[in-house]
C-alpha cells in the first residue's frame, strides 16, 4: 500500500496521453515574451503546477505562475497568495478591471493541480466574462468577486511573464507543465483536460496541440532541455532567465514523483531546487521526509552529500519525532556519514564505509522482505535485514549535528538536485539516476506505485 500525501493523483492513472516534461522554477528563474498587438478582450490561460512552498517566500509575497506586466497600474496578476488562496486580478490605468480571490486554500505540495482561466469581456452576461477552473471544476465561491465591464480592454498582450510578477520579485516556487496562453478565444477547462472515465473525480491532461492559439498564443511543453522556452506551437520562443537544462523535469501531471515534504514541522533544513536540496540550519537537528511512502514493493532513491558535517539518509515512518535526532527501533533506519546504522535511540551498529562530501548514497528499500541496502557511489555496503517495519515508510534525511554545514541533494528520479553524469532509469524507464537501480527496484513515482505499491 503506498502513501501519497496529496489529493488529486491523476498521475497514478493510465491517461492515454502522457506529459513528458515540466520545468522547475524558484527565486530568480522565469521566462518572458513581448507580445505584439492582439486581442485585449478575450484570452485563456491554462497551466499545471506543483507547488513546493506555501505562504510567503523570500522573493516576495504572492507566487505568480504566469501573468502580464506593463507597470503596477497596468497588469494581469495570476497568483497563489500568502494565505494560499488563488487570485486573478487585472488593473487598467490604476483602476481594478477584474478581481477574483478564492475563499478556499490550495495547500497541496505533493500533487499536480490544473488551473484554467477563461476571460471574454464581450459577453453580455456578467458571469460569462470570467471563468476560473481548478482541476476541471469551475470555482463559484470567492471572497472577492469583481467582473469586468462589457467590452473592457485588458492589459494582456504586453509583457508576458512565466514564473514571476515583474522580473524582480514574487517568483513562483514549484514545477510548471503544459503552460498555454490563448490569444482571442475563451476555452473551457475541457479543452485542456478531462475526468477519467474509471475514476470520475480525477482530472487529467489531454493533448492541446489542436487548439487555436491566436496571434500571441504559445504552448510550453518543456521538452527541449536546451531551449526550455520553446513555443511548441511554432511561435516566438520565450526568453529564459537563469534556467538551465537541469531545471527540466520528468515529474509531470501524468507521472508524479516524490519530493521532500516541506509541511513536516521540523527545523532541520532549508529547502530549495524543487524541495530536493536540503541545507541544514544552525542548531537544526532533525529529520525531513518524502511526500510518498510505501509498505510494499522495492524502491530506490539517491542522496548526494555535497557539503557534509554530520548527516544521515534512510527511511522513517510517518510519526517519528522530527525536531530531534532520536530514531526508534522498528520506526526507521539510517546510514550515517560516520558509517553506522542507527536502529534505536541508544544503539548504533557498525555498518559500511564512512562517507562524506561528494559521495552519492543509493538507498534500495525492499518493503516486501523488510530489508534495506545502502550503496556508496554505486557499491553495496551490505543488506540490513529483519527491519520489522509493519507500516508505511518514507525516505528520510537527517541533520544529526549542530552545524549548518550539511547540504544534501536528493534524487527521486523526477528532477535530480545534482548533475547526473551517466543517467540510469529503472526497469520501467522512469527516473534519472547517477547509478542504475538494483534489479527489481523502482523510482518513487505514481506510475510505479500504481503497479507495485
Amino acid at each position: 500500500m503506498p502513501l501519497i500525501l496529496s489529493g488529486n493523483v491523476a498521475s497514478a492513472l493510465g491517461t492515454g496521453y502522457d506529459v513528458a516534461n515540466s520545468c522547475k522554477f524558484e527565486t530568480d528563474t522565469y521566462m518572458t515574451k513581448t507580445a505584439s498587438s492582439g486581442n485585449t478582450k478575450t484570452f485563456t490561460v491554462s497551466f499545471w503546477c506543483k507547488r513546493v512552498a506555501l505562504g510567503a517566500v523570500a522573493s516576495g509575497s504572492n507566487q505568480f505562475p504566469i501573468g502580464t506586466y506593463q507597470d503596477s497600474d497596468n497588469r494581469i496578476s495570476i497568483a497563489f497568495t500568502t494565505a494560499n488562496t488563488f487570485v486573478v486580478y487585472a488593473g487598467v490605468g490604476g483602476s481594478t478591471a477584474l478581481h477574483f480571490e478564492t475563499d478556499k486554500e490550495f495547500r497541496d505540495i505533493a500533487a499536480w493541480c490544473h488551473v484554467c482561466i477563461a476571460v471574454d469581456t464581450t459577453q453580455g452576461t456578467e458571469a460569462n466574462r470570467v471563468k476560473i477552473y481548478i482541476n476541471g471544476t469551475q470555482e463559484t465561491s470567492f471572497s472577492t468577486e469583481t467582473y469586468p465591464d462589457q467590452n473592457d480592454d485588458l492589459i494582456i498582450n504586453t509583457n508576458i511573464y512565466v514564473g514571476v510578477y515583474d522580473t524582480t520579485n514574487n517568483f513562483f516556487h514549484g514545477y510548471l507543465s503544459e503552460v498555454v496562453y490563448i490569444d482571442g478565444t475563451a476555452y473551457a477547462a475541457t479543452s485542456f483536460g478531462e475526468f477519467d472515465e474509471d475514476s470520475p473525480t480525477i482530472w487529467k491532461p489531454i493533448d492541446v496541440s489542436g487548439l487555436t492559439f491566436g496571434t500571441n498564443g504559445f504552448y510550453l511543453d518543456f521538452e527541449d532541455s536546451a531551449n526550455l522556452g520553446n513555443d511548441a506551437n511554432g511561435g516566438t520562443d520565450l526568453t529564459e532567465t537563469n534556467l538551465a537544462a537541469t531545471d527540466q523535469a520528468t515529474d509531470t501531471p501524468t507521472n508524479n514523483f516524490a519530493t521532500v515534504n516541506p509541511l513536516y514541522p521540523n527545523n532541520s533544513f532549508a529547502r530549495s531546487e524543487g524541495n530536493l536540496k536540503l541545507v541544514a540550519v544552525s542548531n537544526g537537528k532533525g529529520i525531513d521526509k518524502a511526500t510518498m511512502g510505501v509498505s510494499s514493493g522495492k524502491w530506490y532513491f539517491e542522496c548526494k552529500f555535497t557539503d557534509d558535517d554530520n548527516a544521515a539518509v534512510g527511511i522513517s515512518n510517518e510519526v517519528t519525532e522530527l525536531n530531534t535526532w532520536s530514531p526508534s527501533s522498528g520506526k526507521n533506519v539510517f546510514y550515517h556519514t560516520y558509517g553506522t546504522k542507527i536502529v534505536d535511540s541508544a544503539t548504533a551498529a557498525d555498518y559500511g564505509a564512512t562517507y562524506g562530501t561528494g559521495d552519492i548514497i543509493g538507498v534500495a528499500y525492499n518493503a516486501d522482505d523488510q530489508e534495506i541496502t545502502f550503496y556508496k557511489n554505486g557499491s553495496t555496503q551490505g543488506a540490513i535485514s529483519s527491519l520489522n517495519h509493519n507500516e508505511i515508510m518514507l525516505p528520510a534525511f537527517a541533520d544529526t549535528g549542530t552545524s549548518s554545514d550539511n547540504t544534501l541533494e536528493v534524487n527521486f528520479g523526477g528532477c535530480p538536485a545534482f548533475s547526473i553524469s551517466s543517467g540510469n532509469a529503472d526497469a520501467n524507464g522512469y527516473g534519472n539516476f547517477e547509478y542504475a537501480p538494483p534489479t527489481g527496484f523502482y523510482s518513487l513515482c505514481t506510475k510505479n506505485l500504481a503497479e507495485y505499491g
